[in-house]
């Protein structure tokens, strides 16, 4: 369905708000930065930023949704014969080669981290995230195997295979903030994935291949 004109301006609004607010949290510093701030470069008011933003935190982590959901969205359309770590990993190297921001391949990530890693708060909210993305994602294999209630499997390769996500833009931030060009760090967090990956059971890879109906 076509996006009306109420919500395409709802979504503008939405992204400017966050747009200023993280350009002032780079600048400033998160916990330095407050609404009326951003309300005011914004151009909106207090109350429409909170509106929009009910925390914070939402305002730098306003694609946390879509994040926590792209790992199972990749698993259900995951190709014929493909199974669920195979096609998170592969889309993975395929960020990492085409230096997608998904994966942190960003230059301007390694400047975001910082003032993530300053912020108790942010930190907080980061392991949140993480929390909820191994939810979500077990819970997508759950389905996808149709394994049993007390089957705890979907769950440790959920752990498993997010943790492996988390490693790769924690060793992308670390190349950034290092210096590395783009390539440098392009090729040497595909050598590091295909590290991770020899470290996995034939098992773990295979988890939940997409039969041929």
């Amino acid at each position: 369905m076509a996006e009306g004109l109420r919500e395409r301006k709802k979504r503008q609004t939405r992204q400017h708000i966050s747009d200023m607010a993280t350009a002032l949290f780079l600048e400033h510093g998160f916990d330095a930065v407050t609404i009326a701030a951003v309300a005011e470069v914004a151009e909106v008011s207090v109350n429409t930023v909170y509106n929009y933003f009910p925390a914070k935190e939402d305002l730098l982590f306003d694609r946390e949704d879509e994040v926590v959901e792209r790992p199972s969205l990749l698993v259900r359309e995951r190709a014929e014969g493909t199974s669920a770590v195979r096609a998170v990993l592969a889309r993975l190297r395929q960020d990492v080669a085409e230096r997608n921001p998904y994966a942190g391949m960003d230059p301007g990530y390694a400047r975001f981290m910082r003032v993530v890693q300053e912020s108790p708060t942010l930190m907080a909210r980061v392991l949140r995230m993480q929390g909820r993305t191994v939810d979500r994602f077990a819970a997508t294999l759950r389905e996808e195997t149709g394994a049993a209630p007390d089957d705890p499997t979907p769950e440790f390769i959920a752990h498993q295979v997010i943790g492996m996500q988390n490693a790769v833009h924690r060793s992308i931030a670390r190349c950034h903030a290092a210096g590395g060009a783009p390539e440098q760090t392009s090729v040497e967090v595909l050598r590091q994935i295909d590290v991770m990956e020899s470290l996995l059971s034939d098992r773990v890879l295979n988890y939940a291949a997409k039969n041929t109906p």
